[in-house]
């Protein structure tokens, strides 16, 4: 039992009489998360406050879960937020590519839980690691026409890379100073050998140089599935380090990196990890920073 106060950045909700096609086909490892089967059951609001319980909840902030129907799961996540409070945020799915993306980001605007839009960008030449059938997509005209719209319509986006494409996105946040840019799950350090980490910290300054850009820590289990808090230490704190407290926040990315360890797990390695920080400084990675970015 904690006391301290927490903004979950990043989580699902899951309700299998909808449709989530990456939940569906045969029961087996899917990309990099091992054995999924323990994710193919509807993931409550109650399933996700039993989780973390133990710690004071202030809010959280409902990711896109890949649905079938982005539209549907907005609409049931504003619902779930009207009756319950929580979640305080969504964050909802439109393929930059579609094209009818511009009618889509105008729906989505229109519902008041919205904050912001994510379009999962993860290109890898490994196809166990890709989500994207091809790199460059930040560069396509059409991708970029609809990204720019984001800020007209007061939506921020959730940027979802790997380390190779941080540098790209890097141009991308500086070619349009007004998107307010999440990077999520720190720019997913999937490699831990000497090269691949320093790939990752060379694109994570290049990002955090950019004003319009903040990042969460989530999502570390996904790479490293026997995580320790000596294991994830260093992206922690260097994460911390490059863009500070106050555009550094911490999401549980749950029910998904339930499979690794548990709610109390994670977040008191959060806790523990920055111990030493000031309560300002925590305040902020805890609380203030989600506030600020998803507008709570």
């Amino acid at each position: 039992m904690t006391e301290l106060q927490i903004i979950d950045a990043h989580h699902h909700l899951t309700d299998l009489s909808r449709s989530y096609p990456w939940l569906e086909g045969p029961a087996e490892p899917f990309r990099y998360h091992g054995d999924d089967r323990p994710l193919r059951r509807s993931y409550s609001l109650d399933d996700y406050l039993a989780d973390t319980r133990g710690f004071e909840l202030v809010g959280s902030v409902h990711i896109e879960n890949g649905a079938l129907s982005p539209e549907d799961e907005t609409r049931w996540i504003a619902a779930v937020a009207a009756e319950r409070g929580l979640p305080s945020a969504h964050v909802a799915k439109v393929s930059l590519l579609d094209p009818d993306a511009a009618a889509q980001l105008r729906a989505h605007a229109e519902v008041g839980i919205v904050r912001g839009i994510r379009d999962i960008l993860n290109w890898h030449p490994d196809p166990v690691y890709t989500h994207r059938d091809r790199a460059g997509i930040m560069t396509d005209p059409v991708w970029r026409t609809n990204f720019a719209s984001l800020s007209e319509l007061g939506l921020s986006f959730d940027l979802q890379v790997f380390p190779s494409q941080l540098l790209e996105a890097a141009e991308l946040a500086a070619e349009y100073p007004e998107v307010s840019i999440v990077l999520d799950h720190a720019g997913m350090p999937i490699g831990r050998d000497r090269s691949s980490r320093a790939e990752w910290a060379t694109g994570m300054r290049a990002l955090a140089a950019r004003e319009n850009v903040v990042t969460k820590v989530s999502a570390l289990g996904t790479n490293d599935h026997d995580w320790t808090r000596e294991s994830i230490a260093p992206f922690v704190l260097e994460t911390i380090e490059i863009f500070g407290p106050s555009r550094t926040m911490f999401g549980s990315n749950f029910p998904v990196d339930s499979l690794y360890s548990s709610f109390g797990d994670l977040f008191g390695a959060f806790d523990e990890l920055t111990a030493d920080l000031s309560e300002e400084e925590r305040r902020e990675l805890f609380v203030g920073t989600a506030t600020r970015a998803y507008r709570l």
